[in-house]
């Protein structure tokens, strides 16, 4: 037969395991409706020009170019970074499939590289910002697919004409659906391993191996 003080403790202890299943039911809930909730894509205005994240350097960090440039010919006078950020879902679902989905964001940003500052006695390092380029796939929007924007303003960008030389280059030259993914190394073993790499890009990499 239970005493009064057995009972008291047998609710007491009933009463603390059913906090605790709600506290974990109440987590799995949090953590369910984060993980199926639908991310922002990207957002226009009603120009068409599109909006700049305000926080895409806190998106993921791909990779960090030195003086690139596509045209041998060119040259720029100037030393240059440019900084690649790409937006966490896509970054995710490439990871996982080795391809870029819809409402892929990537943010190309430019700065400018300084050789003397503080201590600095060899190298460059990176100084003010002075431009943003932005490839965004917007499936439904852009007969493409994909689509370059300029941001000069730091806040809007409009976009470059179909015709522009970079449309040509990205379609004739990039590892993975239209973007250069051969430039980024977290993301190249990926391609390779998942078989997404396209076949100009491969063929350019083998011609480039037997020089």
């Amino acid at each position: 037969m239970l005493t009064k003080t057995k009972l008291n403790k047998r609710k007491i202890l009933l009463l603390l395991v059913g906090v605790v299943v709600s506290l974990a039911a109440f987590r799995q809930g949090l953590y369910s409706q984060t993980a199926t909730t639908p991310t922002v894509g990207p957002e226009y205005t009603t120009d068409g020009d599109f909006k700049l994240p305000e926080n895409y350097r806190q998106w993921v960090y791909l990779t960090t170019g030195f003086d690139m440039s596509y045209n041998p010919a060119m040259s720029m006078g100037h030393h240059m970074f440019d900084n690649v950020f790409v937006n966490p879902a896509s970054y995710k679902a490439f990871v996982e499939t080795g391809t870029w989905p819809d409402k892929t964001t990537l943010v190309l940003e430019v700065r400018g590289a300084e050789g003397k500052g503080s201590i600095n006695q060899k190298g460059n390092f990176q100084s003010d910002l002075m431009g943003i380029e932005v490839h965004v796939k917007d499936e439904a929007k852009f007969p493409g697919k994909w689509a370059f924007f300029g941001v000069d303003d730091g806040k809007t960008g409009k976009m470059f004409p179909v015709g522009a030389e970079c449309y040509k280059c990205h379609a004739a030259h990039a590892a993975v659906d239209t973007t250069f993914v051969q430039f980024y190394p977290t993301l190249l073993p990926i391609a390779k391993s998942k078989g997404t790499l396209s076949a100009a890009y491969q063929q350019e990499s083998a011609a480039a191996a037997k020089k």
